[in-house]
């Protein structure tokens, strides 16, 4: 322990929590960002009349690990739990929006699924389960379920958490939770019903899977992070290379020895930052999907359009629209807009429309104005608050390539111990898998 120092490479979240908990246990550490910025894409904003995030919106409290960084946090900052709103879902179909069903008899007598998916449902508990470990999702879904659950179900689903398409995430890396479902109790249903008798361990009843933000806005978790870590330990505007397998580390123009780095970053060009290794390693990290996004913010001080009473809305690739979903932001949390008005955050763009995400400001403003205006009930768009922020990088892809990628990280860590490849190129893209991640990490560098 006496000679562990440990080179933090990005300030975003995986690396603020891999910190705090490398400062708890007593590591020295330092953390080194190419911005002039903590954060990452995490940043909340607020013009004095809303508060909206320029990146993620929210997050699931899908591991335990969220949950205690709060309590760790010691009442620095504030889990918010979004309004029980957060539980009804809309789906996009036609010319309106259809809460995605919640029971047996929505799920019968709702218009996304046809009739005969929903007697196709029956038999699911009865099918044999896949054998190819590298299936993709909608071959997957059409197999258990049928065609309309694929279009109106999950792509929606996986346009919101992946902006991706179905035919290419596949379930083993991208959703492990579903596809163990099959390949452990070999079905969805059946599988469901006995995990839910299993008895809940702390940690399970921690991991609520409720949607969560903090209060005040997600900056303040970041804030919360920076001021535990100490800023003396943070060093922006920074260029860095590790120069060698001893980690020596190019901080701008000097050199610095380092006993375990953590990279937390994309991967695009990652072998230039390490050119101590063969560049043929990394080409399955370099080959890495990246979904492009652009995040309109959008804000009313009178809402005149629909009640607003969901977590928001998504949008299925086949209806051909422009936008992938609307999240009602000031219907599940407070203090985001007038109590008379209504802030939402609308992504466009995603792996099947990437040139949606490369257009101009205005024209960009015009295509989301009449797809928001058509579903959202308005007679005229115009906001009081409308902003854009665009993401290259946004949201990685979990593919059949993700074997390969896994497996050559797992390489370069065994070959370069105290290296650890970390970041949303593995574990999952969520902001709690980023938090599980980082407090992993931090607890393999102590033990």
């Amino acid at each position: 322990m006496k000679n562990k120092k440990v080179a933090i490479i990005g300030a975003g979240i995986t690396g603020l929590t891999s910190a705090f908990y490398l400062k708890k246990a007593g590591i020295p550490f330092r953390i080194f960002e190419k911005s002039d910025r903590i954060g990452g894409v995490m940043q909340t904003k607020t013009d004095g009349t809303f508060l909206y995030e320029t990146g993620p919106n929210s997050g699931v409290i899908s591991h335990a690990e969220m949950a205690d960084l709060f309590s760790d946090l010691k009442g620095k900052c504030t889990l918010e739990i979004a309004d029980d709103a957060s539980g009804k879902r809309l789906i996009w179909k036609g010319k309106s929006w259809h809460a995605l069903p919640s029971g047996l008899f929505s799920a019968i007598t709702t218009p996304l699924f046809s009739l005969s998916d929903k007697f196709r449902v029956l038999g699911e508990p009865f099918r044999k389960k896949g054998n190819n470990p590298l299936e993709d999702l909608a071959s997957l879904v059409k197999r258990r379920l049928g065609n309309s659950f694929l279009d109106y179900a999950i792509d929606p689903f996986i346009l919101g958490i992946y902006a991706g398409n179905p035919a290419y995430i596949v379930p083993k890396y991208a959703l492990p939770k579903l596809y163990n479902l099959e390949q452990n109790y070999g079905s969805f249903i059946g599988g469901a019903i006995k995990k839910a008798r299993i008895p809940k361990t702390e940690d399970d009843l921690k991991a609520n899977r409720k949607i969560f933000s903090a209060k005040g806005g997600l900056k303040n978790l970041i804030a919360a992070l920076a001021e535990e870590i100490g800023s003396e330990h943070i060093q922006l505007n920074t260029s860095i290379q590790i120069v060698d397998s001893a980690f020596t580390v190019r901080i701008n123009d000097k050199n610095e020895h380092f006993s375990d780095v953590i990279y937390t970053g994309i991967t695009p060009n990652i072998s230039d930052l390490m050119p101590f290794i063969d560049t043929k390693h990394f080409e399955p990290l370099e080959k890495l999907h990246y979904a492009k996004v652009v995040e309109a913010s959008i804000g009313f001080k009178n809402w005149q359009g629909i009640k607003l009473d969901a977590f928001g809305g998504l949008v299925p690739f086949k209806e051909d629209k422009n936008i992938l979903g609307v999240l009602f932001m000031s219907s599940l949390f407070k203090n985001r807009a007038p109590e008379s008005g209504a802030l939402f955050t609308v992504f466009s763009g995603g792996i099947r429309k990437a040139y949606l995400a490369e257009l101009p400001e205005n024209e960009l403003k015009t295509i989301i104005g009449n797809d928001f205006k058509e579903m959202m009930g308005l007679k005229t768009f115009t906001p009081d608050l409308f902003e854009l922020n665009y993401y290259k990088h946004a949201i990685a892809q979990y593919g059949a390539d993700s074997e390969a990628r896994l497996a050559a990280i797992e390489h370069i860590e065994k070959e370069f111990k105290g290296l650890y490849l970390a970041g949303s190129m593995r574990d999952g893209v969520g902001i709690a898998d980023r938090v599980k991640q980082g407090k992993n990490i931090a607890k393999q560098i102590a033990n």
